[in-house]
């Protein structure tokens, strides 16, 4: 890693208060834990990524994404390289039936925007953390939909720079999946299917989207969202009698409400682990380490992440 070289390069792709050597994390993300990157730069258009990709690949500077902060537990070492953080956040009516986010527009901003144009389709999606891009790298998931449902194509750029536009059955979608979490590419924007709708109506879908949510998960605490994934039922077999639900088998297995430091499984729902102010990060790791042990032993159930682990643990 070549760092006079990296600083000198990204002097020339971005304003200096858009740069933050040595920056600390956690007030960058939800779960408010980690350490310090060595770079947190701040990029607003698909041209400015394109160059800071560039400019890493050229000083061999590891780069990791960051949007909301949501869905992410940073290590307490920090980490090494580049964070970039994606503040482009355009959205416009691309079509008659589709609507373009750039990737730093926030789900709750693109779910009102398009109210108030009386275009429905995403009003369920009323209280989802994070942006456009952290929920298309891990397709976020809500109420038995997944938003890759809602896509229609995408921009995406590779580590090396290059745009290309790319159509939603080349995403490999899945269950907390998308082709992004294999190829390392950075989304640009991504255009969403949309109709017609009576703005009171669609308003009224998203404030029960929003009830639902404050009713069952634990938004009053700093937390990442769900940290395991439910399991799958072709490859999970879940004990007869108990959900397929991560939440529902943490909770058998004993562990709702255990705590280590300042980090606990929480009362309101145990698939999410919340920091009362004083957690580290490795304090909210071994709390849920210890949970898929719980539930390996008890039920013998395998409980795959949904959070990301960013940095050394």
């Amino acid at each position: 890693m070549d760092r006079e070289r990296f600083s000198a390069a990204i002097a020339g792709v971005l304003p200096s208060d858009r740069v933050h050597p040595e920056e600390p994390l956690a007030p960058h993300t939800t779960f408010r834990v980690g350490g310090a990157a060595d770079w947190l730069v701040d990029v607003r258009s698909a041209e400015e990524l394109r160059r800071v990709l560039e400019a890493a690949g050229r000083c061999q500077v590891p780069v990791t994404l960051l949007g909301g902060g949501s869905n992410v537990l940073v290590a307490d070492a920090g980490i090494r390289g580049v964070v970039i953080r994606l503040q482009m956040r355009e959205i416009s009516q691309s079509a008659a039936d589709r609507v373009r986010a750039e990737a730093g527009v926030t789900i709750n901003g693109l779910v009102r925007w398009t109210i108030s144009k009386g275009l429905g389709g995403l009003e369920a999606w009323a209280g989802t953390p994070g942006t456009v891009g952290g929920a298309i790298h891990g397709n976020a998931h809500f109420s038995g939909s997944n938003i890759s449902e809602r896509v229609a194509a995408v921009m995406l750029a590779t580590r090396q720079g290059r745009l290309a536009e790319v159509e939603p059955d080349e995403m490999a979608f899945a269950y907390d999946t998308s082709r992004l979490q294999r190829s390392g590419e950075v989304l640009v924007w991504a255009e969403f299917r949309v109709g017609p709708g009576e703005t009171e109506t669609l308003r009224a879908r998203a404030r029960a989207s929003l009830a639902y949510r404050k009713r069952t998960q634990p938004l009053a605490l700093s937390s990442a969202g769900c940290v395991f994934q439910n399991p799958d039922p072709a490859r999970d077999r879940v004990p007869s009698g108990i959900p397929a639900s991560a939440g529902a088998l943490v909770d058998r297995a004993g562990l709702k409400g255990r705590r280590l430091g300042g980090a606990q499984i929480s009362e309101t729902h145990a698939n999410f682990v919340v920091n009362d102010g004083t957690a580290t990060a490795d304090e909210i790791r071994t709390l849920i380490e210890t949970a898929r042990a719980a539930v390996r032993e008890r039920f013998g159930v395998e409980l795959r992440d949904e959070v990301v682990y960013l940095g050394e643990f």
